[in-house]
């Protein structure tokens, strides 16, 4: 008769324990997206710059929202890029880049991403080299994150390209 009491109080412990780890890793597995345009008008051989706001999947992730303390140490866990329009656009049109996060006025700005020496057959999906030294968390906490890329053409565009990123970001649980 005693056990089935004390089984439900170890059950809810372990449960209530483990509620700030299964947070942290729900809401780790959400990317931030951004939507990138390279212009036609874009030069070869000179850096350039595209910048977008980021959008996670989960808005919810503010100081203000229910998640801000029950997490910390965020920081980049993957990076991508990938042709949206046209969808066969070959990334290895495009020689290196950066990619930086940062608050939407553009301060706090941190290098995240970086990709140096496309292959030039690299096709229209590349996965991006992290720069996971630095916290993001009162980053992502802001109500808009700004998004910029600075690339280096290899090759000229006939017409504008759409690419997108997408930053993975992960987390621990706060103590």
């Amino acid at each position: 008769m005693m056990r089935k009491p004390v089984v439900l109080l170890l059950a809810a412990l372990l449960f209530l324990s483990s509620c700030a780890m299964l947070q942290s890793v729900v809401k780790g597995t959400f990317p931030y997206t951004a939507n990138m345009v390279i212009p036609a008008s874009a030069r070869v051989d000179e850096p350039q710059t595209a910048i977008s706001t980021g959008n996670s999947f989960d808005q919810d992730f503010t100081k203000d929202g229910n998640n801000a303390s029950r997490i910390s140490e965020v920081r980049i866990i993957s990076a991508k890029l990938q042709s949206n329009d046209p969808a066969d656009y070959n990334i290895g049109n495009i020689a290196s880049l950066r990619v930086y996060m940062a608050k939407n006025d553009g301060s706090d700005e941190v290098l995240v991403a970086i990709r140096k020496d496309i292959a030039a057959n690299s096709g229209n999906s590349i996965t991006l080299d992290i720069d996971n030294s630095h916290f993001l968390d009162a980053l992502v906490r802001q109500p808009g994150v700004r998004i910029r890329m600075v690339y280096r053409l290899r090759k000229a565009v006939d017409t504008d390209v759409s690419l997108k990123v997408s930053l993975g970001v992960g987390s621990n649980p706060a103590n």
